[in-house]
């Protein structure tokens, strides 16, 4: 005699990951902290840049608002340090993509959304440590002023730096090379200075271009609070087209990415 048995009507679905999964996380840190390039440039070079900008005897003693000279240097050189390691957190798909990483993700259970989100993490987690030095630099060379002034502006250089982190991921997906922050490193530099980031713009042609170049708004927002002044619609007005330009690009080029089979 024969039983027969029905088959199951529905079928066992895994869980549904998060927008970050963290063993991954843990491995993109791991993996980006053995760059010893990506160290170089994101821990090491804004702390040294503070250090010939801004540790002069007579900005420890010019105020600036609620702080020294010193101070507003050193939220400068903590937003630089934080788009250096957000942009090279983001544009570490290029490697990826170039070695088939993204490729053999693809057969795992990983979406594509928390591979982007957990990307963005890890550029994050790194745009703060490298906050961290440069204010722990910045505080032992002379750096003062009001503490929670200074508590906003180095929060919001951390914040703000989420802007490039979607700018890295735009530039990884679009540039498919191995050295891509060697091309970055260069660019970001130059779009520093051109944004006012390394010294004041004053008046004339170049502070009229400067309000066009990505860097620009974030440098006013960041410094807003130690300065005292709020910031201009220029500036706000700077931040959110930039957002909405690098991740509109960024979601464009990783739709393209996914899309291959």
């Amino acid at each position: 005699m024969t039983t027969l048995v029905d088959a199951p009507t529905t079928t066992s679905r895994a869980p549904r990951a998060g927008l970050v999964n963290g063993p991954f996380l843990a491995i993109e840190l791991r993996r980006l902290l053995r760059n010893r390039r990506t160290v170089i440039f994101t821990l090491i070079m804004p702390p040294v840049f503070f250090l010939i900008f801004g540790t002069a005897d007579a900005y420890t003693t010019e105020s600036v608002g609620n702080g020294n000279v010193t101070a507003w240097i050193m939220v400068s050189m903590a937003l630089y340090g934080a788009m250096l390691a957000t942009t090279s957190g983001g544009a570490s798909v290029s490697v990826e993509r170039a070695q088939g990483w993204t490729r053999q993700l693809r057969l795992t259970p990983l979406r594509p959304t928390t591979y982007v989100f957990t990307k963005v993490a890890v550029a994050m987690v790194m745009g703060l440590a490298a906050v961290v030095v440069v204010a722990a630099v910045g505080l032992v060379s002379g750096a003062a002023g009001d503490a929670g002034a200074l508590v906003a502006s180095l929060g919001l250089a951390w914040a703000g730096s989420v802007v490039f982190a979607a700018f890295g991921l735009f530039m990884g997906y679009l540039l498919p090379a191995e050295n891509v922050m060697q091309i970055l490193g260069p660019v970001l530099a130059l779009l520093a200075f051109a944004g006012g980031l390394f010294v004041p713009l004053g008046d004339g042609l170049f502070a009229d271009i400067a309000k066009v170049v990505p860097t620009y708004g974030l440098a006013e927002l960041v410094r807003a609070p130690l300065t005292g002044e709020a910031p201009s619609i220029w500036a706000i007005v700077n931040v959110v087209g930039w957002a909405v330009v690098f991740v509109g690009g960024a979601a464009w080029r990783f739709r393209r990415d996914t899309a291959r089979v």
